[in-house]
């Protein structure tokens, strides 16, 4: 989720304070007119609520869908509408992100969701996100472990944190407690959280092995010191772990327990059951990301091929137009000679393609654009001892006096191209877009 602000008057309102951006899942999408995907929706915002939209978006757009009844939030913003939150209040959020000057916030681990059935809790952690994992150990307290999670599609309901109205005398504004939005007409089996705390400050005289409880819209897991140390080497090393929560069961001399029927040997012991069971498992892939979109050239499916916006393109300047490299799809990544992915290799290669491609269609900028080409791909492909291109827009090919102008100018520089992948081709989807000055 992503979000902007805006400052002063919009909207006819100063309450107006930016948008927050999000991606449908349960709504209802019939009879609204759509662009192309991808693509988000706005949802207006509060000013009073932009801090949450910095600091903790996911927060924001549950409490939303609670306000107005609609799971998970609603896709139509209210414009007047009264804050969902007001000051920021006593939250354990105050102890995880700095809301004054946002100079850090709760790590978030992409694709990372929790979710919370009838004794047990799970967060599943995309295998794809253990650098994101390891980065959120590096900057967190060795006492302390917090992770943000994304939206779950799987659970049928959420947590949701509301913060008390002024006028309540038990709680007030400055307090927040937890309430729970569902899919309407689905009965409830796995409800989904948005953070989880792992907070290794339990004592052994506590008698406990460990303690699970719902914080706000969260997860609070209290362990022992030596359990979170054990944890986090596990994270580091992508392995699951099982934290059994409960009292701790007390030592009992052995007794020999009635054999196995038929076999002679003694049965094993009954084991004591925990109370509640916190999971933490590394599951597939994350590739919810580039939803829905196709490629320029034929009309492959993109989804959950990873890409790399480029945001400080050159600009290949003509008289009136230009053409800029704005995005790479990694439709292929083979091992490069040295046994492993070369990322720095990917990146040049992909640079010495937009430059050799940018050159070849800079003489036709104002043709193309007059014949509505304004949006081109080209994928390469590199094996071991081949090279190859296409290039297209609008799903069809392009006509052939652009493919001799790249002909002329990106044969030469994939011919070139030392860093070969070892075993498979290397393929990449290079975006262009043409623009007017």
């Amino acid at each position: 989720m992503g979000h902007s602000t805006i400052q002063g008057m919009f909207l006819g309102s100063h309450n107006h304070g930016g948008f927050l951006y999000i991606r449908a899942t349960f709504q209802c999408l019939r009879r609204l007119p759509l662009p192309p995907p991808p693509f988000l929706f706005g949802l207006l915002l509060h000013r009073m609520e932009t801090p949450w939209a910095k600091v903790f978006p996911i927060r924001v757009m549950l409490r939303l869908g609670a306000e107005f009844r609609y799971y998970p939030c609603p896709l139509v913003g209210i414009r007047g509408r009264e804050p969902v939150y007001q000051q920021i209040g006593h939250t354990i959020m105050n102890l995880l992100s700095d809301f004054r000057n946002f100079t850090y916030v709760i790590p978030s681990v992409r694709g990372m969701v929790i979710h919370m059935e009838e004794r047990q809790s799970s967060i599943l952690l995309p295998r794809n996100r253990l650098s994101q994992v390891e980065r959120a150990l590096d900057d967190s307290d060795d006492h302390v472990l917090a992770l943000a999670a994304s939206f779950s599609t799987t659970a049928d309901s959420h947590l949701v944190c509301v913060q008390g109205e002024s006028g309540d005398a038990s709680t007030g504004s400055n307090h927040y407690h937890t309430q729970a939005i569902n899919i309407q007409n689905k009965p409830r089996k796995v409800t989904g959280a948005s953070f989880v705390v792992f907070n290794g400050a339990l004592k052994a005289s506590s008698k406990l092995t460990a303690k699970s409880s719902i914080v706000e819209d969260g997860l609070m897991v209290q362990v022992l010191p030596d359990t979170l140390a054990n944890l986090r080497t596990s994270l580091r090393n992508g392995e699951d772990f099982v934290i059994p929560c409960g009292p701790v069961t007390p030592v009992t001399p052995t007794v020999q327990q009635p054999s196995n029927e038929g076999d002679g040997t003694p049965a094993a012991p009954s084991q004591p059951v925990p109370d509640e069971v916190v999971v933490i498992k590394w599951v597939d892939d994350d590739k919810n990301f580039n939803i829905g979109v196709k490629s320029p050239i034929d009309g492959m499916a993109l989804d959950g091929i990873p890409s790399i916006r480029v945001h400080n393109g050159t600009n290949y300047m003509g008289d009136t137009k230009f053409i800029r490299w704005t995005e790479v799809f990694l439709v292929q990544c083979a091992e490069a000679p040295g046994g492993r992915n070369e990322t720095m290799d990917v990146s040049r290669i992909s640079e010495s393609i937009a430059h050799a491609v940018c050159l070849a269609l800079h003489p036709y900028l104002d043709l193309l654009w007059s014949h509505a080409l304004t949006l081109i791909a080209v994928r390469a492909t590199l094996g071991p001892d081949s090279e190859g291109y296409e290039a297209g827009c609008g799903g069809s090919k392009l006509p052939p006096i652009y493919m001799n102008g790249l002909d002329n100018q990106l044969v030469g520089v994939l011919h070139r191209v030392e860093a070969r992948p070892r075993d498979g081709n290397l393929v990449l989807e290079l975006l262009f877009h043409l623009m007017e000055l």
